[in-house]
């Protein structure tokens, strides 16, 4: 098992300090990062939070999962590795190139 945990169902106003003292009261905290929109900066309601040890994050997973912050249910769970993404939604070379008016054929 990682010492690195997910942290879904956060409110979209908890901060990084809370939720580093939130997993702080069940072991060493290495980091807690917060996800944010790209665009509008605004939480996304998840995170990930490392630990120092696996037993640290054994014990905040059995403690706060399920738990409640800020009115909303938290799931925690161990981290998974991120998976490998395309490289984006390029592509074909579609459209253009028909009959123009009269049935000839368009230049481009």
């Amino acid at each position: 098992m990682g010492s690195k945990l997910y942290v879904g169902g956060l409110p979209y106003s908890a901060t990084e300090q809370q939720l580093s003292e939130l997993f702080g009261a069940h072991g060493t905290v290495a980091s807690a990062r917060i996800i944010a929109d790209k665009f509008t900066g605004q939480s996304r309601g998840f995170g990930f939070v490392e630990m120092s040890s696996d037993s640290e994050a054994k014990a905040a997973i059995t403690a706060l999962n399920g738990s409640d912050m800020g009115g909303r249910t938290l799931t925690v769970n161990e981290a998974k590795p991120m998976e490998q993404r395309s490289g984006g939604g390029g592509g074909g070379f579609g459209g253009g190139g028909g009959r123009g008016p009269g049935g000839k054929r368009d230049r481009w």
